[in-house]
């Protein structure tokens, strides 16, 4: 259902009214949608025009008055017909897990009292000079060679010249032309499309600015003040810039998500996005297939999910495509934009002219940075597992391609996982528990699985005691919350005697328990004798409920398939 409103406003190039018309498609959520088959009008009023189109519902209605340019009532301009892709690069910022910041001695801890990890080096006061991290090269090195970079043994650091509250300096610390990695590559896995190759065209190391905290708001828009916390200026950080090879919401959130699992599998990062430790900025065009260059690039910032990652990037390519589908590429300007969560849309925080003019210059008070061979050889030397090597390796066990993603998503997962194998357990028993009734009890529980009181050693006795037949299945749910708190880490098996639900295998026991539900269900077992097959399963519950779970469910299914034949 389409509705066509129109309603007067001033131009905001002179001071006549005219009249905006907008066609709407209305939704079942009552929320006006854009029609953009009907998306571009010019409607005149006297001698008066005005162009008006569906970015309205954007949040940015246009109020160009174009009197000069068309005095007389023109036709709708028509749709194109033609196919549009979108390109999709991004520039993640990893905080690197050091102890001091990248220039000074001053604690890189998360969550301290406001402005106390601050010095006169960090607040660039004069007559300070910066010192280099060493631990700071050591991790750009590690994820340069994870991400198969070529790594410059001669780099050097840059100025990098912007004012903004948040950067008491003046300028930030940075790689320019010479970053210490450059040239690499990452292989992402795409559900139903297989795996891709993503390029890294470089890697940087850096200093992060301050942090602003707007009074009254949660962004600057509506708030009464803001201050800064400077505590996080200074702390090192890797900026790591993808090619522009992704083409769908999808691909960047995997794309981000494989950067996060390299970094935390490194130990170069805790990765969390909710505390900032790692951000993406993500450059959104779209063009014409087949078209020689690519569209306006929009940037789009403020997303603190690889979810809301991929819901901001599928907006904005939908915003960009109904514009160009409508004529109105000029609308599409180079700007930043950011993702409000709450309305799942993008909008605009500030318009970009061209190119920034950083004025970069090499920084005088550092010199040029040299990764010797030894120093590159230890570096290769101390490389852990990483995800992919993982996931090969999970996969050699014969487990499912879902099983070894779940596994691999975390690194803490995989080492506990790793510790059940090594206790002795069946693989894919241990997965099964793992991924399932464990992960869900984490999440209730909002903890990783390194706050566990479970420990591997206890879940790969449970597993054994199941496979031997000494407890069933059920009996290890039954049991499973008491693990989770720690009380069968001095052995399961003490704990299930202790419980009394040692399973039932003893034969004369179960051909009992059979005879006994045979005898107490007499119609039931006329039926079932009769055709009605699926009454065996009445007959096992019965027979498990006498029990309390703890009859051996194999030697019961065989025993009563022989009484029941009469």
């Amino acid at each position: 259902m389409s509705r066509l409103v129109s309603f007067q406003t001033q131009c905001w190039r002179c001071p006549r009214f005219v009249t905006l018309r907008s066609s709407f498609a209305w939704s079942t959520s009552s929320q006006p949608r854009p029609s953009y088959s009907a998306a571009s009008h010019i409607t005149p009023t006297s001698t008066h025009s005005i162009e008006v189109c569906s970015r309205s519902v954007f949040g940015s209605r246009s109020r160009i008055c174009t009197s000069a340019q068309a005095p007389a009532a023109a036709e709708p301009v028509a749709e194109k017909n033609v196919e549009y892709v979108p390109t999709i690069g991004i520039e993640t910022h990893v905080q690197l897990k050091t102890l001091s910041k990248a220039f000074c001695g001053c604690k890189n801890e998360y969550g301290q009292q406001v402005n106390t990890n601050v010095c006169p080096v960090c607040m660039g006061q004069p007559g300070t000079l910066p010192v280099l991290n060493e631990e700071v090269v050591s991790f750009a090195v590690k994820a340069g060679l994870a991400l198969n970079c070529k790594i410059s043994q001669l780099s050097k650091f840059d100025r990098k010249q912007y004012f903004y509250p948040d950067l008491p300096k003046g300028y930030q610390i940075s790689q320019y032309d010479i970053p210490i990695c450059e040239r690499g590559r990452v292989e992402i896995s795409i559900p139903g499309d297989g795996e891709k190759t993503i390029t890294v065209e470089r890697l940087h190391i850096e200093e992060d600015s301050g942090k602003s905290v707007h009074s009254g708001a949660a962004s600057l828009a509506g708030s009464a003040h803001s201050l800064v916390d400077y505590n996080r200026a200074g702390v090192p950080l890797l900026e790591i810039v993808s090619g522009p090879d992704m083409c769908s919401g999808e691909e960047a959130a995997a794309y981000g998500s494989e950067i996060r699992r390299i970094m935390t599998f490194l130990g170069v990062s805790d990765g969390n996005m909710a505390e900032g430790s790692l951000r993406c900025d993500v450059n959104v065009s779209v063009a014409e297939k087949g078209a020689s260059q690519l569209g306006t690039k929009i940037e789009v910032k403020n997303m603190n999910s690889f979810s809301n990652m991929q819901k901001a990037i599928d907006f904005e390519v939908d915003r960009q495509t109904a514009l160009l589908k409508a004529g109105l590429s000029a609308d599409i300007v180079q700007e930043t934009r950011l993702w409000d969560e709450g309305k799942q849309e993008t909008y605009t925080m500030r318009k970009k002219e061209g190119l920034a003019d950083y004025r970069y210059f090499p920084e005088p008070d550092l010199p040029p940075l040299e990764v010797d061979d030894q120093f590159l050889s230890s570096s290769k030397d101390s490389m852990p597992e990483l995800p992919a090597e993982r996931r090969a390796r999970y996969a050699e066990l014969g487990l499912p391609k879902d099983d070894v993603l779940v596994l691999t998503d975390d690194v803490e997962t995989g080492v506990f996982f790793d510790s059940v194998l090594k206790a002795g357990s069946d693989a894919k028993a241990a997965a099964n528990w793992l991924i399932g009734d464990i992960t869900a009890f984490c999440k209730n529980e909002k903890i990783g699985v390194k706050d566990l009181e479970l420990k591997p050693e206890a879940l790969a006795e449970m597993v054994e005691l199941i496979e031997s037949g000494t407890i069933s299945g059920k009996i290890g749910k039954q049991i499973l919350p008491d693990l989770l708190k720690g009380k069968g880490n001095n052995g399961v098996k003490k704990l299930v005697e202790k419980k009394g639900l040692l399973q039932i295998s003893d034969p004369a026991e179960i051909e009992a328990m059979v005879e006994n539900a045979i005898t107490n269900n007499p119609k039931q077992v006329e039926q079932y004798r009769s055709g009605k097959d699926k009454l065996f399963g009445f007959f096992v519950g019965q027979i498990m409920k006498d029990s309390k779970g703890r009859a051996n469910p194999g030697m019961v299914n065989k025993v009563l398939k022989e009484k029941l034949k009469g």
